[in-house]
């Protein structure tokens, strides 16, 4: 699997010549979301920078403890942050911050939020696939865990409409 990830990275690096990886702890900038995400979604959203990798313009955060996870969980997550890469190219700095941050609501129903994490969400699943097969992308929990990303104040309760987000996963699922 680390052969597999570095071949993704060579890949990412080709799409994207200005591409690189960054610590969340050592940017002053993560380090600000860190708290405005804890008091905004008041604390509901406490791990931003030791459980969740971000991307912003070619750049992907990771966290601190990045390198020490098991390369199939990187692979898996860099799937993810590709899709942000392009919609970051697609849609621009500017673009994508006002988007994903404030339309039509920043907290609550949050809908292109919503439609970009499906995006990248459906690449980590079909990624999940390929990695640890099929049993696990059925596995109830795992398909909480995603859904509950959308759900709960991990991205400001972004969409809250459970039921159409199951249809939309298992959507996915029976799409592989």
């Amino acid at each position: 699997m680390e052969e597999r990830y570095r071949a993704l990275l060579d890949e990412i690096r080709a799409e994207f010549p200005g591409f690189h990886l960054m610590k969340k702890t050592e940017s002053a900038l993560q380090r600000f979301i860190h708290r405005l995400l804890q008091a905004v979604t008041l604390g509901a959203q406490s791990r931003y920078l030791t459980s969740y990798q971000t991307t912003i313009g070619w750049t992907v955060y990771v966290t601190a403890d990045w390198d020490a996870r098991p390369a199939d969980v990187r692979w898996v997550t860099l799937r993810h942050e590709r899709i942000h890469l392009r919609q970051f190219r697609r849609y621009g700095r500017v673009g994508m911050a006002i988007l994903y941050l404030l339309f039509p609501l920043p907290l609550g129903l949050a809908w292109f939020r919503a439609a970009f994490e499906k995006e990248a969400y459906a690449e980590t699943i079909r990624a999940a696939d390929e990695a640890w097969g099929r049993a696990r992308v059925r596995d109830p929990a795992f398909r909480d865990g995603i859904v509950r990303q959308f759900t709960s104040g991990a991205y400001g309760w972004m969409w809250p409409f459970r039921r159409h987000l199951e249809r939309w996963y298992d959507g996915v699922v029976a799409a592989l």
